[in-house]
This record gives structure tokens, sequence and C-alpha cells, in this order.
């Protein structure tokens, strides 16, 4: 259960979620409600996670479409073309909007958990030639770091047990399940690839298993050598 605030930022117990506001927020999809969630990190100090959860319409009749996304600045705000984040969500406000109702929960987990500084690095090594796992690998880090346990979280405050995720990532179709929400149908949330996107995208359907339409380079054609062309 969540606490609402307003709440001190002193000591809480492990894992104690907040709704730290409500407001209405006005978008070019339509008028969304948006929440803001805190939970408490349980590291000993102050440290939190943080959530926004965009909300459409009443969530109550039926099963709501959800898309659990990560932040991607590059993406999202700069236009980046090395990603499809920022046309996934794009492509799932706009699902929502047509239905009428539906939620996106958005985590603060840029490069797949890594962070900004982190992510520009493993652009660095992709732009000599790796794919986007082995570089996560060359700084030290796990193919994908990200926990989806907040977004669980926030699912069962809002009295959510059943969505359509709308999402090609199997991790977090487990992710919820593991968190006894029910996944009842798997929806796509694709981006044509562009020129500076194919390889990743390539990669994330080989080496993640992500749902996703596109043909992956047969022996003749590596990965690693399209990417390094691109």
């Amino acid at each position: 259960m969540s606490t609402h605030k307003n709440r001190a930022r002193g000591a809480a117990p492990t894992g104690t979620l907040w709704r730290i506001a409500s407001t209405r927020l006005p978008t070019k999809w339509g008028m969304f409600e948006a929440i803001g969630f805190e939970r408490d990190a349980g590291t000993g100090g102050r440290t939190v996670e943080t959530a926004l959860t965009f909300v459409l319409g009443d969530l109550s009749q039926g099963v709501p479409l959800l898309r659990v996304h990560s932040q991607c600045l590059t993406g999202e705000v700069l236009g980046s073309l090395r990603c499809d984040c920022g046309g996934q969500l794009n492509l799932a406000m706009q699902a929502i909007a047509q239905e009428g109702r539906g939620l996106v929960i958005y985590e603060f987990q840029e490069g797949r958990g890594i962070g900004l500084m982190a992510k520009l690095q493993a652009y660095e090594l992709q732009d000599a030639g790796i794919d986007t796992i082995e570089a996560n690998h060359a700084l030290g880090f796990a193919t994908d770091i990200r926990d989806f346990s907040l977004a669980a979280a926030i699912l069962q405050d809002l009295h959510i047990p059943r969505v359509r995720l709308l999402t090609n990532n199997p991790r977090k179709m487990r992710a919820l399940s593991d968190a006894d929400i029910e996944v009842v149908e798997r929806l796509p949330c694709e981006v044509d690839p562009t020129a500076h996107s194919l390889a990743y995208l390539q990669t994330k359907k080989r080496k993640l298993g992500h749902a996703l339409s596109l043909a992956i380079p047969g022996p003749g054609r590596a990965a690693r050598g399209i990417e390094a062309q691109l």
C-alpha cells in the first residue's frame, strides 16, 4: 500500500511506496492524469526510486492497455535515431488515446539501467564496431540491469491485477507475472528501423529475445559487421 504525501524525508521501511502527487497533464494525445511515485530503495540512506504514471480514462472498465517504459533522453528529447525508444513511447500513447483508456509507467532507468553517461560510453564502443550488449559488458555492466518491480508495485497500488501489455520485451512480461500481475495479452510496440537502429534492433531480437518482425542477418553478414558500417 502506498503512503500519500506529505511525508517526512526520514527513514522508511524498505520498499515503501509513496504516491507523491497527482495532476492533470494535457497532451497531444488527450488529457492524462500524471501521478508521481517514489519508493524507498532499501540502500540504507535516503535513496529513492521514482516513476511517473500517465493514466487516461477509467481503468476499472475491462483490462487496460499498459506500457512500461524506460527513460531515454537521447531518443525521446533529442530525436536520436540510434534506438526505437522515442517511437515506442509515441506508439504507446497513441494506442492508449485511440482506445480511450490505459496507462504508461515511465521509469528513470536510462540506458537499460546504466545511466546516461555510461550509455554514451557504450555508444562510443558501438561506434568502434561492437554491439549494444558487448558494449555494456565491456563497461562492466550486465546486459540489462533494469528492475521492473516498481512498475508492478504501482499497478498493485492502483488495483490493476490484469493488463494488456504493449511491449516486445519478454523480461517485462515475466516481471509482471512474477508479481502476480496477469498479462492477458502482449501487443507489439514495434517501430520501423532506421539505418542507424537496424543492427541495434537485430541484436535485441537475436540476443535478448525481443519479439520483432525484422530479419536477422545470416552467417555471411554478421551483425557486428553491419553495426560497424552504420
